[in-house]
């Protein structure tokens, strides 16, 4: 089951991550697959991060299978997902496909009332609602620090460009701050000097 717990809400009644169970059954054994493409919601990742981005599609290809306790949602979520190199910001457009396997817990069975209500997903009202367990195994599988490449050089700190396409030789003069008031007096006294050789 997911390791980033979720707390339990009462699913709405209708909705593309809401899944009615009632033609399922609870009979322990009887099963039936749920495919289907589901738009993403707001915040589906890491905010700004990498993220499937608001409207984007999420393909669910489950199982639901009634079990003594609930009813057990195994299956994967496919998604494409959009952010940006964490050391160059260049666009980075993937796609994420994580395992689901988790527990909805029908209302006064041993798990739902030995378990608190953040620990384990609820049945409501015969309702089984798929968002959060889908979003939280997307969260987990993405990269806190994406990259276009592992080898990934960055940007100059001085420029700004990438160093990947300023070449080796590329850097910036340094001057040490003591030194660059004396420096630029120098560049001055230099320049009146060039001025009265001209007059």
């Amino acid at each position: 089951m997911s390791e980033h717990r979720h707390a339990t809400a009462r699913p709405h009644t209708t909705g593309p991550w809401v899944i009615d169970t009632r033609d399922l059954g609870r009979r322990p054994g009887s099963s039936r697959g749920f495919r289907k493409t589901v738009p993403a919601p707001a915040g589906f990742g890491l905010v700004d991060v990498i993220s499937v981005p608001e409207g984007g599609d999420v393909e669910l290809d489950l199982l639901l299978e009634a079990v003594m306790e609930g009813v057990l949602v195994s299956g994967t979520a496919t998604a494409a997902t959009e952010g940006e190199c964490s050391r160059c910001l260049e666009a980075l457009s993937e796609q994420v496909e994580v395992e689901i396997t988790e527990l909805y817990a029908y209302p006064h069975s041993t798990t739902d009332s030995t378990t608190d209500e953040d620990e384990v997903s609820r049945v409501v009202d015969d309702l089984i609602d798929l968002e959060p367990v889908v979003r939280d195994a997307i969260v987990l599988a993405l990269p806190q620090v994406p990259l276009c490449s592992e080898d990934c050089q960055g940007l100059c700190p001085g420029c700004g460009g990438k160093r990947a396409e300023l070449g080796p030789d590329h850097g910036h003069e340094t001057i040490d701050p003591r030194w660059a008031a004396l420096q630029e007096r120098f560049g001055e006294d230099q320049d009146n000097t060039d001025n009265s050789e001209e007059n």
